[in-house]
């Protein structure tokens, strides 16, 4: 059982990442990432999101039609960033404010869809759930990792905490679009080449072997 949630995790965070690996969710990781603390609470709220519905297609999977699941799933979604939505609103009004329409576009999200139908559909629901947590986190952290640089390169900050000091002079590029282009290519090309090198010492220890 340990094992079986390791490799979730591990296939979530890294290996089946869905930033990446599957070059999916690219709209909000590219919207919201010019502060670190509006990724978090966007990669929170995914998170939630994620892991919920995983949870509640697989408990309802054996009774839902086939011909109507995809629609099924709809709802679920919506249904789980409706309150993620509400909840921002009601107790972090400035935060639902800066990230707009993105918090509700979370219910287009390929991540999610793409969960629900190939992994959630076909597991049990405790599998279900923790494969939501781990891609979510993948998604998460990747959107933390493109803020950070984004973030301390534009205002000179961390969590709108400044860290340089007068004498930096703001890259202005990095807090508009080309910016988080240029990130998420970075972080696109070095996961690349780190699962090269990977494979490349996986077979290298193969052959000796």
């Amino acid at each position: 059982m340990n094992n079986d949630f390791k490799k979730i995790f591990t296939l979530g965070v890294w290996g089946d990442n869905p930033i990446f690996r599957q070059i999916l969710g690219i709209c909000s990781a590219l919207a919201v990432t010019n502060l670190m603390l509006n990724s978090l609470v966007m990669g929170i709220g995914l998170i939630f999101v994620t892991a919920f519905s995983e949870l509640t297609v697989s408990l309802i999977r054996k009774f839902t039609p086939k011909h109507i699941r995809m629609m099924v799933q709809v709802l679920i979604i919506s249904s789980y960033v409706i309150i993620v939505d509400i909840f921002l609103k009601a107790y972090y009004p400035s935060m639902s404010k800066a990230l707009g329409p993105y918090v509700g576009l979370i219910i287009t999200n390929c991540i999610i869809m793409g969960r629900c139908e190939s992994y959630a559909q076909n597991n049990p629901p405790i599998h279900a759930f923790a494969d939501g947590i781990a891609s979510g986190t993948g998604y998460a952290l990747v959107l933390l990792l493109i803020s950070f640089f984004r973030e301390l390169l534009g205002f000179g900050s961390v969590f709108g905490i400044q860290v340089l000091g007068e004498s930096w002079t703001n890259w202005t590029v990095m807090i508009m679009p080309p910016g988080a282009f240029f990130m998420l290519g970075i972080i696109i090309w070095v996961a690349k080449s780190l699962s090269s090198e990977s494979k490349k010492d996986s077979k290298q220890e193969v052959a000796k072997a």
